[in-house]
């Protein structure tokens, strides 16, 4: 019976009305008309006739009815009134035939505030309705700096193309990721196909999160949903039922909880020293691990093509020489796309694998879907500022190296005009940029250095450096085995064209595994005590010896001294490449004088220092491979790094 249900949203209505008073927060409906009073308002739309998500409309547009309705939209007037005999006619209509008169509401701020049909709000949100037909009017305030602001002005972007409003997100950059993880382009709009499809998608995974305790978190189903179709993709998600999502949810739980706590980054920059245990007793440091250690290492080209590949097998043959088989390793090259890495980890580990190095950043997604596979198995991927808690990543702190380039270049040329090739803009190249900028001026203050980059269409980098009389030129960091290029490293150009190398920096990734074996064979896993807590980040540098320069011997004796001079200030703390005050391009102060900038400022950086002649490139000039990996590691994310 219709009174027996209003007695129960009553109920709910007083509870939270008391709720409401025990916080000290307002126990009735937020007014609109009271929020626009310190409003400007610069636009009114008319929306016209559309669902509204009843998740999103908290409130009334007048004081008129505020003190019938608890902020849940429950009830709070007496049974037998006349509100609760049509709130229970309205029940009744509702459970016979269905609501049918569409609401009058107004939007602001992707909030909705009702005119006309309280009671039919009530109802719904009663009976757990997702939404209900309303005429809508659209209030757009005057774009400010403010967060909420900026990010509403992000979704008024995301809903021209795509007619939702049901999508809220809490992190500024979400809505362009969003797209980009569903391969549509920032403008495109969506057909009415699509639109239905991704509310039938949206539904499924907000009633299946809705049912895994997602009361317990602060983050919204938007965000859930954007951790998810991170991990399992748009494409596995469209051909879910409800259920499915939500057993695939309860296995990236630790990963939703992550999300939830602002994907908290545990960032490693020294390795760590075995505590004495039995097992290290057994097994000290310096000596081999266990010969249960079956190490795989996943590659996405050949050593022979690529030159990252190619350092990344220097490192596993590193292994098998330090260890002396001691342990096994293998490897899988080739995997370049998420098919191809799934396809090499279950053969690494029915193989016997128990440790998997994925060695690029495209690996990322399928490392994590894997490792939650296969908790047993331990996974690293190799790259910077991703936040997941299934697997560790890995880095190195190269802008030490190139400070140290840098200065080389500065040294020996006799123009203040150096040259940098950088090739992807994506976590990472920036400092090293940047570095060797600032390395060029600590030596000579009036050194610019000009920027190319390799990875945009129709690139000529090194013909336009060429053309500009530049010949100290820092290049890519290795050569590649099937094209033995001498234009790697630090090189000066001579006048009759030949090429004389002058410094290269060093990834000597065979330390760093080396370390990562000795520590796991010594109890040491920095993930498993920070499992849904912290993702686990090894950022090691010069102080680990997992990178360094090579410098030619022609070198003048006294540049070399200096330089190792550096090295050693730098590998000790005494000095870092960015302390002091430090400039961009358009003038910002970007570290004062007396200060050092913290491990986050430098992975995140996406800005170019002052003396650095050039500009980051747009995301419509880069190559399809680079445009892949900025979509990973190119964007933004509002995340919480600290320091260790």
């Amino acid at each position: 019976m219709a009174s027996i249900d209003y007695s129960a949203a009553l109920k709910l209505g007083r509870r939270s009305y008391r709720t409401a008073l025990t916080k000290g927060t307002y126990p009735y409906l937020p007014v609109l008309d009271d929020i626009l009073s310190y409003t400007e308002i610069v636009q009114t739309v008319n929306l016209g006739l559309m669902d509204i998500p009843l998740s999103r409309i908290v409130g009334t547009k007048t004081a008129g009815r505020t003190n019938a309705f608890a902020n849940n939209f429950m009830p709070l007037l007496p049974e037998e009134s006349e509100f609760s005999i049509k709130w229970s006619s309205l029940f009744n209509h509702q459970i016979e035939e269905g609501i049918q008169d569409p609401i009058i509401a107004y939007e602001f701020m992707n909030r909705f505030y009702v005119m006309e049909g309280n009671k039919r709000v009530s109802v719904m949100k009663y009976l757990d309705t997702y939404s209900i037909s309303g005429t809508v009017t659209r209030l757009v305030p005057k774009r400010t700096d403010d967060k909420e602001n900026r990010l509403y002005y992000e979704f008024l972007d995301f809903f021209q193309v795509s007619n939702h409003c049901d999508i809220w997100f809490t992190k500024e950059g979400s809505y362009k990721k969003l797209l980009l993880i569903m391969g549509k382009k920032e403008g495109e709009p969506w057909s009415e196909e699509e639109q239905e499809r991704f509310r039938s998608v949206y539904l499924r995974f907000s009633e299946a999160f809705q049912s895994s305790h997602s009361e317990k978190l602060s983050l919204t189903v938007s965000d859930a949903f954007l951790a998810y179709v991170e991990i399992y993709g748009y494409d596995q998600a469209k051909s879910e039922t409800t259920q499915e999502i939500f057993h695939a949810l309860q296995k990236i739980w630790m990963e939703i909880l992550l999300a939830d706590r602002g994907k908290q980054v545990e960032l490693v920059q020294a390795p760590k020293e075995a505590k004495t245990t039995l097992l290290n007793r057994l097994i000290p440091a310096g000596t081999t691990p266990p010969e249960t250690f079956k190490i795989a290492f996943i590659y996405t080209k050949t050593k022979d093509t690529s030159s990252w590949t190619y350092t990344h097998e220097l490192g596993r043959m590193y292994l098998e020489e330090v260890f002396q088989g001691k342990v096994k390793t293998m490897f899988f090259d080739q995997a370049n796309t998420d098919a191809l890495v799934e396809d090499a980890i279950e053969r690494a580990i029915s193989a016997g694998a128990n440790l998997i190095f994925t060695t690029a950043i495209q690996m990322v997604n399928q490392s994590v879907r894997s490792a939650i596979k296969h908790p047993k198995v331990k996974i690293y991927n190799c790259s910077v500022n991703m936040s997941y808690t299934s697997i560790c990543t890995y880095y190195a702190r190269m802008y030490e190296s190139k400070f140290l380039i840098g200065a080389i270049a500065a040294a020996l040329s006799r123009s203040n005009r150096l040259g940098y090739v950088a090739d992807y803009p994506i976590y990472g190249t920036f400092s090293n940029i940047n570095a060797f900028a600032l390395g060029a001026q600590m030596i000579n203050p009036y050194a610019k250095v000009y920027l190319e980059w390799s990875r945009t269409k129709h690139s000529n980098a090194r013909q336009k450096l060429q053309q500009e009389g530049i010949v100290f030129i820092s290049d890519s960091d290795m050569i590649t085995p099937q094209n033995p290029s001498r234009e790697y490293g630090l090189y000066e150009k001579k006048e009759n064209g030949t090429l004389e190398n002058l410094a290269t920096p060093l990834w000597h990734w065979g330390k760093f595994y080396e370390r990562i074996v000795r520590s796991l064979a010594s109890g040491i896993n920095e993930a498993n005590a920070q499992k849904g807590k912290k993702a686990v980040n090894y950022w090691w540098g010069l102080s680990a010896d997992v990178i360094d320069i090579i410098c030619a011997p022609e070198i003048p004796r006294g540049v070399h001294q200096l330089i190792v001079f550096l090295k050693k200030s730098i590998r000790a703390g005494s000095f870092h490449p960015f302390d002091g005050e430090i400039h961009s391009q358009n003038g910002i102060l970007r570290s004062r004088e007396g200060e050092r900038m913290e491990a986050n400022e430098i992975i995140t950086m996406d800005w170019l220092a002052e003396n650095v002649v050039g500009h980051i490139p747009e995301f419509e000039e880069l190559t399809e491979e680079a445009q892949g990996l900025v979509q990973l590691q190119g964007i933004k994310i509002d995340e919480n790094i600290t320091d260790k």
